[in-house]
């Protein structure tokens, strides 16, 4: 038995036959290892890579003591037990030019956010509160009461300590992990490399764009669209067209596409019709997992490997082979299968630790919506507020080939397993594309 199936044959609710989406997701990401290689690039080469070194701070962050406002440095053992009080303001501090010398009994600084706190000064009045009485020269300063020690104020090391982990590894850096680092001073940081993935769609009636449309013949979106997806989660991928559903030139296909990827996505040839060879060139070729999937759309869903299995603790390097995920070929199941399936795969092969699943949340639907049991749904939806409620209704026809669903859509509609027809005024749950489709 091979080592796919040697890991899988014990596993609960394993049934290559007809998967629960959760369970297939659990056992793809717990077959997977991240892959290895690193590579050292500048701070602005690091959006949206997944972190392999802890960034550690050098510094405290802040460096230094400073108000958080525009106000009054003091100290606090100045201010009355009760009432007003009233100081003597000594002079001015801005950010970037301090106040030279400290603030003695009785005194008190203009300070500007984030100027550096005066010596002695552990109190800052925030400058709306704060009465001035006098021409400029010798003004003196009215303090309300309420006042308290420390406030508005920010120490040296308060949201970083030098030594400590800043940014831990296997974190994709976001524009505000970016922000953290170049705070620090960081200049190069230690990221994994992109995964790579192999990309193509197989079908004797795919037709390339830029090129008449045959009787019989649909021009490849999928290709395109997978592109897209894949980019975005910062994959460097390996386009290799449309393949005919040929067995010699599909193995040949396979055969390229696993000596140069970590991960193959294929879009077509999945189904059980008679010239659909992909499940079959699984087997020959490596091992299969699961091929089919209890959802609507994206029932035939194959996902194994092509080439041998990276022994227990190895990570995920190309040595012999890559993982393969074999979409539907109708867009729509294309889209939703790789949301579900090969997003989150992708990002545990990247390193990126840990993989959180989609965000969901409740809302109401407007529309009846009709739904088989023993299965997953993945229905496009269009959010919106209706009375401070947030709300959903379906996009309208719902066919897997109809891409156009996904264009007008704001979110899936996940209608649960187990779960029936719902009814208009029903509660579903929502996962919103923003940023994803």
């Amino acid at each position: 038995m091979s080592s796919i199936l040697k890991t899988l044959s014990g596993a609960d609710n394993y049934d290559p036959e007809s998967l629960r989406v959760d369970r297939a997701r659990e056992l793809i990401l717990d077959l997977l290892r991240p892959v290895g290689g690193h590579e050292r690039v500048f701070v602005r080469q690091a959006l949206d890579r997944v972190l392999a070194e802890d960034v550690v701070s050098p510094i405290d962050v802040p460096s230094h003591d400073y108000s958080a406002m525009d106000g009054w440095a003091l100290r606090a053992g100045d201010l009355a037990a009760a009432g007003e009080t009233r100081l003597k303001k000594i002079g001015s501090a801005f950010a970037g030019h301090p106040f030279e010398g400290k603030v003695g009994a009785g005194e008190t600084v203009r300070i500007m956010t984030g100027a550096v706190l005066p010596q002695d000064a552990d109190c800052v009045v925030m400058q709306e509160v704060v009465r001035v009485d006098g021409d400029g020269a010798d003004d003196a300063i009215i303090i309300p009461p309420g006042q308290r020690r420390e406030q508005n104020i920010r120490r040296a090391g308060e949201d970083l300590q030098a030594g400590r982990t800043a940014i831990a590894t296997g974190r994709k850096l976001r524009p505000a992990e970016i922000g953290i680092i170049a705070s620090l001073g960081v200049a190069e940081l230690v990221v994994r490399r992109r995964v790579r993935v192999a990309l193509f769609s197989s079908g004797d009636e795919l037709c390339s764009i830029g090129t008449p449309l045959v009787s019989g013949a649909v021009y490849d979106s999928n290709r395109y669209t997978l592109w897209g997806m894949l980019t975005r989660l910062g994959c460097e991928v390996i386009d290799m067209g449309v393949v005919r559903d040929d067995p010699v030139a599909l193995e040949a296909a396979f055969r390229e596409a696993a000596a140069c990827s970590d991960a193959i996505v294929t879009s077509g040839g999945v189904s059980v019709g008679e010239a659909d060879f992909i499940k079959q060139l699984m087997a020959q070729l490596g091992e299969v997992a699961f091929w089919k999937i209890a959802m609507k759309p994206g029932r035939p869903m194959a996902f194994g490997r092509i080439g041998k299995t990276p022994p227990d603790g190895a990570d995920g390097t190309n040595a012999s082979g890559a993982w393969l995920f074999g979409l539907p070929g109708n867009p729509v199941a294309v889209m939703v299968a790789f949301y579900q399936f090969v997003r989150p795969a992708i990002l545990k092969l990247a390193g990126v630790d840990p993989v959180k699943p989609f965000p969901a949340f409740p809302a109401r639907c407007t529309e009846p919506m009709k739904k088989g049991r023993d299965r997953t749904e993945f229905q496009r939806g269009i959010l919106f507020q209706e009375n401070g409620e947030w709300c959903v209704r379906p996009t309208g026809a719902q066919g897997s080939g109809m891409l156009r669903s996904m264009s007008e859509a704001d979110c899936f509609i996940v209608l649960e397993h187990d779960r029936g027809p719902v009814g208009a005024g029903d509660t579903v749950m929502v996962q919103l594309m923003d940023g994803l489709v």
